[in-house]
């Protein structure tokens, strides 16, 4: 008989493991996924560790350091971890995770369900059997799984708010699917490990999200500096368009001359910003802007999060978005 792997289960809330209640859905510990991990078993040596309890719109970066944390310390012994995650901030929590535990050597895969295990009709048992059968893969990396794909969870993006195709992979391809033939994994999908897994969870929290839309009053960026903001993502137009006209690039100028890394991604969910293409971009590279090419938004701003929570200067958070560390950006 096969020897079970054993796969850790970090549980911390969401809608997979909600009940109704007087104001809607609450999160539950662990206890309501019983039934569901009763079958799992069949399978697998499980073992359950609650983390949090919460709606994921309330998980916040001091969040994703305990869940790293817990990730870390607590693998040893297990062929894979799997969280359960509320969806709305997965991609967030997920893409956080993938810089946190570097080298990572083992695979941890997020999953979560648009309706909770205590519905008839859930997504949530199909999830959990493919993160469980990602867990006990052995390909190492931060995954995320879903809809029977999995995708690396620096790629994922959640672009459904009630669909159970919630998530899709963003420029990349996914990692593995669910087919007839079972879990079928890409191999050049998984990124290559480099070094000792490590745990590096220093975040900064100085980090603004900024969406371009036309006729933007440029004191935006002055206010962000006085706010002590210490990087900016800029979610621009097409390739990476932005207003430079008037008084817009000026202000860009004076953030990136007063040590604030600002990186430009596109509004557009699918390709690359390419500051290279237009003037405008030409314009804003001789600043010393960076490119975000085809990361997503989450990745950007949790890379970016990192880079600065780990000390690095400006010069080296520029050299860092150059570079893959999970197959977060195509090189």
């Amino acid at each position: 008989m096969t020897k079970k792997k054993k796969i850790l289960l970090l549980t911390t809330g969401g809608t997979i493991a909600s009940v109704p209640g007087g104001e809607g859905l609450e999160p539950r510990r662990s206890d309501v996924m019983e039934r569901e991990l009763e079958q799992l078993r069949t399978y697998y040596d499980i073992t359950v560790r609650d983390v949090m309890c919460l709606d994921s719109s309330n998980i916040r970066p001091e969040e994703w350091q305990l869940i790293a944390e817990h990730i870390f310390t607590d693998r040893t012994g297990f062929d894979g971890v799997v969280v359960s995650h509320g969806t709305d901030t997965m991609a967030y929590t997920a893409s956080a995770i993938t810089f946190m535990l570097p080298g990572i050597d083992l695979p941890v895969v997020f999953t979560g369900s648009q309706l909770p295990l205590t519905d008839m009709l859930s997504d949530g048992p199909d999830n959990l059997r493919t993160a469980f059968a990602m867990a006990a893969s052995g390909f190492p990396g931060v995954f995320l799984a879903f809809d029977r794909k999995v995708m690396l969870g620096c790629r994922a993006v959640k672009v459904r708010a009630s669909g159970f195709s919630a998530f899709e992979s963003v420029n990349a391809r996914y990692a593995a699917l669910v087919s007839n033939r079972g879990l079928v994994v890409d191999t050049s999908v998984i990124p290559r490990r480099t070094g000792e897994a490590r745990l590096l969870p220093a975040l900064s929290k100085d980090v603004f999200l900024l969406k371009l839309t036309p006729g933007l009053n440029p004191a935006v960026f002055d206010m962000l500096t006085a706010m002590g903001y210490k990087g900016i993502v800029i979610e621009a137009f097409g390739l990476g368009g932005i207003n430079v006209l008037h008084r817009g690039l000026r202000g860009i100028r004076r953030c990136v001359e007063d040590g604030i890394s600002i990186v430009v991604t596109t509004q557009c969910l699918y390709d690359s910003a390419n500051l290279q293409v237009y003037q405008v971009g030409s314009k804003l590279l001789e600043l010393g802007v960076i490119q975000g090419r085809d990361m997503t938004t989450e990745a950007a701003m949790t890379k970016l999060m990192w880079a600065i929570g780990q000390g690095m200067t400006p010069a080296q958070i520029t050299e860092l978005f150059g570079n893959s560390l999970a197959g977060e950006i195509t090189v």
